[in-house]
């Protein structure tokens, strides 16, 4: 059943196959634990989708078409990812998921492979970049990735699960070794990242100990990072409950910091849903006037602003074919716009599967358009904060430096970059950009 599930929802084409885990697995009437078995399968077989479609092309014969492709890794992201399966059980349920969907034979085929690859692997780094599987103690005894010296952005798309144009600009910006180490950050279960809400860090920290929640300090006095393993308990907390701690990368606090946001004034956030920059800012005093684009949305929003006691000062308003509010001469806008998500890769591992040129070309034009919205709303003097949960400079400081080229008068205030650190205990969890501009009076 498991592995039929996560076939299906591979199968689909959907660009974010995380999100579909939680309707399919209510729709199968899944507990707890074959719904977190379903979510890890689909999340390291996105994650590790480059080396899986490598081991596809080393083992399998011929040419199998979509479905059968999307099996054999289902099979190798259990064989060689996930330590909680068993081999003998990722084979045999493998198998027999094929087999239910695809017929007999297939699974036979299905079968060979998977014990074909197994047969081929052996413990332990080879320290041959060509058959170590990079984070796992595991080799093949034969070349599966592409020479690295001769191919070094295919090798990455192959070892790493980076697309490779990705991956050739972060070695132009940071050099190899950053670079590699972003990609490799990127396969990892990210830390959760936890904003004190009420209270302080301290007694926070304090009180989790005693529900055996063990945390790290964030380099923002608001945050806490606690291991991705604990999410449940950390969610199912008296704290969480009571709106004393919410769900909030660095990162995004950064940005709504940025806003320096005081009482009475009149804020536009054009992007607002999760609602967490929202919180901040009615949390300090603004009223505002959070927009988004779907309703369920806006509805998860109402309930995190709630249950963190800030709703009072925030009208939500649902916008109708992207259309900003007609409201103008607000004190603040802030502009959480759609991005590539390079800054959360651990987080959002899909992501990187959707970075490409048309992909980018349609975020560009709206960050872009955006940004002129935005600008039309604020208030002589007024501020307008631009963020993106993205490392990619096309996105952050090119787009701000274009926007402030052609806006006489409007000027560059302050502007953050934030790379991420999502396995280390201090984090930030998370990467983005955010920058403060300031209109003419």
């Amino acid at each position: 059943m498991i592995r039929n599930l996560a076939w299906e929802i591979l199968r689909s084409g959907s660009m974010a196959p995380t999100r579909d885990v939680a309707p399919a697995a209510e729709q199968a009437e899944l507990d707890a634990r074959d719904r977190g078995l379903l979510m890890r399968i689909v999340r390291t077989e996105v994650q590790r989708r480059g080396s899986l479609q490598a081991l596809v092309n080393a083992f399998a014969k011929g040419k199998p078409n979509r479905d059968l492709s999307a099996f054999l890794r289902l099979g190798f992201a259990q064989l060689f990812f996930m330590d909680r399966v068993p081999n003998h059980a990722a084979v045999s349920e493998t198998v027999g998921a094929a087999s239910d969907e695809l017929g007999l034979s297939k699974g036979r085929y299905v079968n060979g492979v998977l014990r074909t690859a197994i047969r081929a692997s052996v413990e332990g780094k080879s320290g041959d970049p060509q058959r170590d599987i990079v984070g796992r103690e595991l080799h093949f005894k034969e070349p599966i990735f592409h020479n690295p010296e001769e191919h070094p952005y295919l090798w990455a798309e192959d070892a790493l699960s980076i697309p490779s144009p990705l991956y050739k600009g972060w070695v132009k910006r940071f050099g190899e070794e950053r670079a590699y180490q972003l990609a490799v950050d990127s396969l990892c279960d990210p830390r959760l990242s936890l904003r004190v809400a009420r209270g302080t860090r301290e007694e926070l920290q304090a009180e989790l100990q005693t529900q055996d929640l063990s945390t790290a300090c964030g380099e923002h006095e608001h945050i806490l990072t606690l291991a991705s393993d604990d999410l449940s308990a950390a969610l199912g907390s008296k704290a969480f409950e009571e709106g004393r701690m919410t769900v909030q990368g660095e990162a995004a606090l950064r940005a709504a910091d940025l806003c320096n946001a005081q009482t009475g004034e009149r804020w536009l956030d054009l992007c607002a849903a999760p609602g967490g920059k929202t919180a901040v800012l009615s949390q300090r005093g603004a009223q505002v006037l959070a927009c988004d684009v779907a309703e369920d949305k806006l509805a998860r929003m109402h309930e995190t602003l709630q249950r963190l006691g800030v709703s009072e000062n925030v009208e939500a308003r649902l916008l109708v074919d992207r259309e900003p509010p007609a409201e103008i001469d607000f004190d603040g806008v802030l502009l959480d716009v759609p991005c590539s998500n390079t800054g959360v890769l651990a987080r959002r591992p899909e992501a990187r599967w959707r970075y490409g040129p048309q992909n980018r070309k349609a975020l560009g034009a709206i960050q872009v358009e955006l940004l002129e919205r935005g600008a039309e709303r604020v208030a002589p003097g007024g501020a307008l904060v631009y963020s993106t949960c993205a490392i990619e400079p096309d996105e952050n400081q090119q787009r701000v430096k274009a926007f402030l080229e052609s806006h006489t008068g409007w000027q560059l205030e302050e502007e953050i970059l934030t790379m991420p650190l999502p396995n280390a205990e201090t984090g930030p969890v998370d990467g983005g950009f955010a920058a403060r501009l300031r209109a003419p009076k």
